[in-house]
């Protein structure tokens, strides 16, 4: 079997770490045990670009559960848990190409590794991989990294085409990669059904605010050790997840600033309590910075240079373009790691900025991302999808559609039922009353 990691004998390590992932992950252990009687992704190549913890280890192991053939690769370089990549290679017979601090070349050929899979579903946390299948499928050389470029050059024509043919559908994670693959579509470039799994309401509304805010406060604080509470801390961006980091910082005692491009979303966060502006006004304020966007060039050199001394930066949108660090190095005289996961910008005028993370996913890169009570619908959201592709992709058009209605609720159904909670169901005469046009007051 085909691997790269860091160390195979971190498995044992690995092993614990997920099992006691698992304890937190009742609905996806339920889908996994239909999975190992019903088949329902049995011969399928499933190629899988996500962040390697402990909770996608569950995930892995209800897909390959299902009979699905398996390969792993990493959606972000810093993302991976290196005994969790060990243990699915040594336990459960997973090809994982994923090593935490990987370089730009690395993640890429083990991008690569995962297409060589010739995979029939996609399941990507931010668009990497059916990126470059695209890519590839379009001989759009120059997009590509030049490992992946080579190899899909030296396909004969025949041989692109026949290897796209056999990918039948996709699911995606993030809200990043579902801006990607709607651009696609709006193109008409994307050449298969993908399932957004981030518009689930049992994903988004849970995994992006809740674990987006609790993981990315907690990466910030080990990363730093520096106390929340009084500081100011600038949010930049208030969809699902920028709410969680915001609610999160609040709860931990900092001011939280806002600051939006949408005017409802702004509305939204000063009718919740906050104090909404520019980036350029909350520059010199904040103490803390966080950008949850999924856009570029967020906080930019000429907001660096009005930040305060000591200001402390980080990223939680999925890719690690939110920060303009090309402009803080120009605009700086020196530059050093200072701690593991902060490095130290030193300015003209002696100022020092800290960036968490390298601008990575900062819940990922010095925590250990979303608790898994969280990732457990997401994942479930991943795997009923993957069944749903499996068994509907031939009735599908090449669109980026939403996870159907009825999985979204039944997963908060087992959700409920996991941690005790029942809830009201409608009589007879309420179903009619609700449905009925005729009915007045």
């Amino acid at each position: 079997m085909d691997y790269d990691i860091k160390d195979i004998n971190l498995a044992g390590k690995g092993r614990l770490r997920i099992e006691w992932a698992n304890m937190s992950m009742p609905v996806l252990t339920s889908i996994q045990e239909r999975f190992e009687k019903e088949k329902p992704l049995n011969g399928v190549r499933l190629s899988a670009c996500l962040h390697v913890t402990t909770e996608t280890a569950g995930l892995v192991k209800t897909l390959k559960a299902g009979g699905a053939e398996v390969v792993v690769c990493a959606s972000n370089p810093l993302s991976t848990q290196d005994d969790v990549a060990a243990s699915l290679v040594a336990d459960d017979e997973v090809p994982v190409f994923a090593i935490k601090g990987e370089d730009h070349q690395t993640y890429y050929a083990h991008i690569l590794s995962a297409l060589k899979h010739r995979p029939h579903l996609t399941m990507d946390d931010g668009a990497d991989l059916v990126g470059a299948l695209h890519f590839i499928a379009l001989q759009k050389w120059g997009e590509l990294e030049p490992s992946v470029r080579e190899w899909g050059k030296n396909l004969s024509d025949k041989e692109r085409e026949e290897f796209l043919s056999e990918v039948i559908g996709g699911t995606e994670e993030t809200t990043t990669g579902v801006i990607r693959l709607r651009s696609m579509e709006k193109d008409k470039v994307l050449q298969f059904p993908v399932i957004s799994v981030n518009d689930a309401n049992t994903k988004h509304l849970f995994d992006n605010r809740y674990g987006t805010g609790q993981s990315t406060v907690d990466g910030i604080i080990r990363a730093t050790n520096r106390l929340l509470a009084g500081s100011t801390f600038v949010v930049s961006g208030y969809g699902w997840c920028g709410r969680g980091v915001a609610l999160r910082a609040k709860g931990h005692g900092a001011h939280v600033v806002v600051c939006e491009v949408d005017p409802l979303r702004a509305l939204e966060a000063v009718m919740d309590g906050f104090q909404v502006m520019s980036i350029a006004k909350a520059a010199p304020l904040g103490d803390f910075f966080c950008t949850l966007t999924g856009d570029i060039n967020v906080i930019r050199a000429e907001h660096f240079l009005e930040m305060k001394d000591g200001a402390i930066v980080s990223n939680s949108g999925h890719f690690n373009v939110e920060l303009d660090l090309s402009g803080l190095s120009q605009a700086s005289i020196s530059r050093r790691p200072i701690r593991e996961f902060v490095e130290e910008f030193t300015l003209k005028d002696n100022r020092r900025i800290y960036v968490l993370g390298e601008g990575r996913l900062i819940n990922l890169a010095a925590a250990e991302g979303h608790p898994s009570s969280v990732m457990d619908m997401s994942f479930a959201n991943q795997a009923l999808s993957a069944e749903y592709m499996a068994r509907e992709h031939a009735k599908m058009e090449k669109k980026v559609y939403p996870v159907p209605r009825e999985i979204d609720e039944r997963i908060a159904r087992l959700k409920l039922e996991s941690i005790g909670v029942e809830i009201d169901t409608l009589t007879p005469e309420q179903e009619r009353y609700l449905s009925s046009w005729e009915t007045g007051t």
